[in-house]
């Protein structure tokens, strides 16, 4: 944490404008943006820490907060978004933002809504994108004007939002954008829950309920650690059925069940079981009071988000769960990686 404070800048003239204090002869500082929507957490504090470290003392890091009304599907969510610009202020200046971008929805979309889009295309469509139709188009255009309006050489965005981030890459590769798109992991609190700006409207009961999000994903992570590690036994001890079978005879049943399970283990434990490790604990949650409400639970390729198959034995995944608690929608995922043997 630092003592500077962030400028706050409203129009996309003051951002062009804006000069930070520096050596006539120094090169032009390089410059990260952390884009958000404001109510601003330690999970936004993390990224802009990150830019900061990143781009280092001389670099600019610019905060952008603006409320995408395209990203909203009903007006009562929008209206019921929360709007905490004085402390999003200080949490940004004090975490090693520079400037705060916070424009009016005029100032983005002069006079009206843009009838000139970006499509998030098929990848779109899936998960979030099936759950909030058109919310990846509204969010694609918002961040496209913002990358043009801020200029940075990279882009931070946090790994909680995992489709959202795939998507940004994916058009900044398709469409040529200058900028490096950095991911950054989710940041949660002690109790596992990851950091959103909805947390907020959880009452303690929903928020004891809304655990389960997490519980699950970390419980797929563990059976999977659990079956690499099995295979790795029997890729070094050459653990056999024969083995197995023949402590049986010898009446050594708890050895003989060991042997077996490491025989048995596959390179990866399957994604069917990573699944129904999460789903197990879902489930449960889905008979508590309050109910979880499960919108989707999802194993998923990261580079297109179409669902990963049972017979998958090598590479990287995500592990996507959305649900609803209460009135209070959140998201949740964890990276993994099939295949590993060590």
């Amino acid at each position: 944490m630092t003592d500077r404070a962030a400028t706050l800048l409203r129009t996309a003239a003051e951002l062009a404008a804006y000069v930070p204090e520096q050596a006539p002869s120094a090169p032009r500082p390089e410059r990260a943006v952390v884009m958000t929507m404001g109510a601003l957490h330690e999970g936004h504090a993390s990224l802009i820490r990150t830019a900061r470290a990143v781009v280092g003392p001389a670099g600019q890091v610019v905060v952008t907060v603006f409320v995408n009304p395209l990203q909203f599907g009903e007006a009562a969510d929008l209206d019921r978004y929360p709007r905490t610009l004085d402390a999003d202020l200080a949490l940004a200046g004090a975490a090693g933002g520079d400037v705060v971008f916070a424009p009016s929805v005029d100032e983005v979309y002069p006079g009206e809504e843009p009838q000139v889009r970006i499509s998030a295309g098929p990848m779109g469509e899936r998960l979030e994108g099936a759950s909030r139709p058109g919310h990846f188009d509204g969010m694609l255009t918002v961040v496209a004007k913002l990358l043009h309006l801020t200029g940075p050489d990279l882009a931070l965005y946090g790994q909680k939002d995992a489709q959202q981030l795939a998507l940004i890459r994916r058009m900044v590769r398709d469409l040529n954008f200058p900028v490096e798109i950095v991911g950054v992991e989710t940041a949660r609190e002690p109790d596992g829950l990851a950091l959103s700006s909805r947390n907020r409207f959880l009452d303690p009961h929903e928020r004891h309920t809304a655990l389960a999000l997490s519980r699950a994903l970390f419980a797929a992570r563990d059976r999977l650690a659990a079956q690499q590690a099995l295979h790795a036994r029997a890729l070094a001890g050459g653990a056999s059925e024969d083995r197995a079978a023949g402590l049986t005879r010898l009446g050594e049943a708890r050895l003989a069940a060991d042997a077996q399970a490491v025989a048995r283990a596959r390179p990866d434990g399957g994604p069917a079981a990573v699944r129904a490790a999460a789903r197990t604990i879902l489930e449960d949650a889905a008979a508590q009071q309050p109910p979880l409400a499960l919108d989707y639970v999802a194993l998923v390729d990261p580079a297109d988000f179409t669902e990963i198959p049972d017979d998958r034995t090598a590479g990287d995944a995500v592990l996507a769960v959305a649900a609803r608690v209460g009135a209070t929608r959140l998201i949740d995922n964890i990276p993994l990686t099939f295949g590993a043997t060590t």
